[in-house]
């Protein structure tokens, strides 16, 4: 008898220990995208777009890379790795199909914490030029990439941990609120730091709290140094990029192929400087010498690695919330999903094995993503199109770049930040659909400026925390499961048979950041089993009601059936608050149910959440969908349905 069950037991633990062949696919599909949209590839639908997309992004790639490069206050050339490596990376592990991963300025700023604190401009005196040295550089500057790599690999790795402790469903807590001013704040930073280029003025690096404000008082107490030539030239920089982008955006329909401006700039700029000297008959600063090729991968210094802690959370926390919200966009523009803990494995080895090969850290940039929407890009083949001609670059015509002045390279990171930087006009939009969503955004916004990024965001979701707390008292329950639905048909015979169907949910709880996300997914499966089910009805009149449990609906809930009109009411008798991420997602349903032939309309709202939709949702135009309560919303559905039969049957008397 023991034998028998020994052999039993032997016999399942062989059973749960074989590998299945279908689980390790399914496996690789989740964590290698590639798999998934590579094999599907449409070359003739997509292979043009992508191409052209690739182009253009490559011309952002180059000049952002050594942009942001010189904000990470490291050599040029490094940034033209950034570049590279990253986007390769991202495309095989990434899941948004326009984020282009490589330089980012946010991340290069936090990065150039450490690079200035622990290789100061002073430690220059102390070290040589060595032509034997890897790319030819001074040690001093192979001794600053060796800070920023490390904090690119402890970045990465941070991000990696929070992938295996699967930290991705935690990004609820990262309202839009927080994000964009945290965003705003952080460019506004960027900015600051590209004063001493505009002006053409020797700035010492200033870090810690309160740069910004110590910045510009260095500024004003020495605004007799300012450059008239850098001012003008940076000037004549941002108008041209800004108003040439302005035009591309505007004539982008009618154009298959935008003007690359930046390119074009850096061009014309750096052959006006080199005849005409500006180097040293003005004192213009310029790039320099930038090496041909791609050094031997090294492995980052380790023993750094506890001195930069603090910047590589920075990096990893704040770098992972803008691609996110990025990838976030593109998947909700083009209709697909992402998963955010395969998004923190991606940008975690996009920056730990990119930093093997002297790259600064990475993340995704708005003006990129942005770049590749208006051309049309299709897939990540556009970023791998990319590397390759940014690799191409490195190998034939990097040292042609010496001559770029860097007012001009200044210019185009500040263009670049646009996106970023016109979120001052969400402002507005935040005081007229939650007034305490502005007022964390204000202080999000100031403490980034003061502090940095990292503490702004941390400051962003502490704050929204202790304001749901705070309105906590006043909710009856605050859960997950916030809905009851009730469907309620009415057979109206009039002219033949036509079922009409009412489908009524019950709001019970607040709808804010916490359970905003469940909410929409929750009530768009409820709208997807109505219009793909086909079922014949028995009762003609029922009035059946299904609590939502776990996301999922009871299996009991009848269906939409041929020749029916569907009606979608929303209760909010039981809404005792809402914060501007609950007024987005009830906009939103209400315009995915518009586009699904649902007709909504909402019941028992308060003043200021009518007000607040209305304002958000841009709904002055539209037709009432504001009802005092259930039965008059029924009442007025009844209605119009008696007045279209009554206009059909007048129709069919008169022909």
């Amino acid at each position: 008898m023991t034998e028998a069950k020994r052999n039993k037991k032997s016999v399942l633990w062989s059973k749960m220990n074989i590998p299945h062949c279908e689980d390790f696919k399914q496996w690789c599909r989740m964590r290698l995208p590639i798999l998934e949209w590579a094999l599907h590839y449409n070359l003739k639908e997509n292979l043009l777009l992508d191409t052209v997309s690739g182009i253009m992004l490559a011309v952002q790639q180059v000049t952002q890379g050594l942009a942001f490069a010189i904000l990470s206050s490291v050599h040029p050339v490094f940034g033209l790795y950034g570049s590279l490596f990253p986007a390769i990376i991202y495309a095989i592990f990434g899941m948004g199909r326009h984020v282009a991963t490589g330089t980012f300025a946010l991340t290069s700023l936090i990065s150039a914490n450490a690079v200035e604190r622990l290789v100061p401009p002073s430690s220059q005196n102390l070290t040589t030029w060595s032509n034997t040295s890897m790319l030819g550089l001074s040690d001093f500057e192979m001794q600053r990439i060796g800070i920023a790599t490390a904090v690119s690999f402890l970045g990465g790795m941070i991000q990696v941990a929070m992938y295996a402790l699967q930290l991705g469903s935690a990004t609820f807590l990262l309202t839009e609120t927080v994000i964009s001013a945290m965003t705003t704040g952080a460019a506004t930073n960027v900015v600051t730091s590209q004063v001493k280029y505009f002006l053409g003025m020797k700035i010492p690096y200033i870090y810690g709290p309160f740069q910004f404000f110590y910045t510009y008082t260095y500024v004003f107490k020495n605004i007799k140094s300012v450059r008239l030539e850098a001012v003008i030239l940076s000037l004549l920089s941002i108008v041209i990029l800004v108003l040439v982008k302005e035009l591309n955006e505007q004539f982008k329909k009618k154009i298959k192929i935008v003007l690359p401006v930046d390119l074009v700039l850096i061009i014309a700029a750096s052959f006006v400087c080199y005849h005409t000297n500006m180097e040293n008959t003005y004192g213009l600063e310029v790039v320099g010498h930038i090496p041909k090729g791609i050094p031997s991968p090294k492995t980052p210094s380790m023993s750094v690695l506890s001195a930069v802690i603090t910047e590589s959370f920075g990096v990893a926390l704040v770098g992972y919330v803008a691609s996110l919200a990025l990838a976030q966009d593109s998947a909700k523009k083009f209709k697909y999903s992402i998963d955010d803990n395969q998004e923190f494995l991606a940008h975690g080895l996009s920056n730990v094995i990119s930093s093997f090969f002297f790259c600064i850290p990475s993340a995704a940039a708005m003006g990129r993503t942005t770049g590749l929407y208006s051309t049309g890009a299709k897939t990540q083949v556009a970023c791998l199109i990319s590397s390759f001609l940014v690799l191409t670059v490195i190998y034939t015509i990097g040292p042609l770049l010496y001559w770029v002045p860097m007012c001009v390279l200044a210019s185009i990171i500040v263009v670049g930040l646009k996106g970023m930087l016109i979120q001052f006009r969400d402002l507005k939009k935040y005081w007229n659909v939650d007034k305490i969503d502005w007022g964390i955004w204000v202080s999000t916004y100031v403490f980034t400026i003061c502090f940095g990024a990292n503490v702004g965001l941390l400051f962003g979701v502490v704050c929204t925390i202790a304001i749901v707390i705070g309105r906590f008292p006043r909710a009856k329950t605050l859960s997950i499961n916030i809905m009851e639905e009730i469907e309620f048909k009415v057979k109206m015979e009039m002219n033949g048979e036509t079922l009409q169907q009412i489908k009524i949910i019950s709001i019970n709880n607040p709808l804010i950041f916490l359970n905003a996300k469940k909410f929409h997914t929750d009530l768009m499966n409820i709208i997807q089993k109505e219009t793909s089910s086909n079922q014949p009805l028995d009762d003609t009149n029922k009035c059946e009601q299904n609590t939502l449990l776990n996301g999922n609906c009871n299996e009991e809930a009848s269906q939409s059936y041929p020749n029916e009109k569907c009606f979608l009411i929303l209760d909010c008798s039981g809404l005792d608050f809402f914060d501007y991420s609950g007024v987005c997602v009830l906009v939103e349903v209400y315009k995915d149910c518009k586009s699904r032939s649902f007709d909504v309309s909402l019941t028992h709202c308060t003043a200021s959440l009518a007000k607040a939709i209305k304002y958000h949702g841009n709904l002055d135009s539209e037709k009432s969908i504001f009802f005092k309560s259930v039965s008059a919303a029924i009442n007025k559905i009844h209605s119009n349905k008696l007045r279209q039969n009554l206009n059909k049957l007048n129709d069919q008397s008169e022909v």
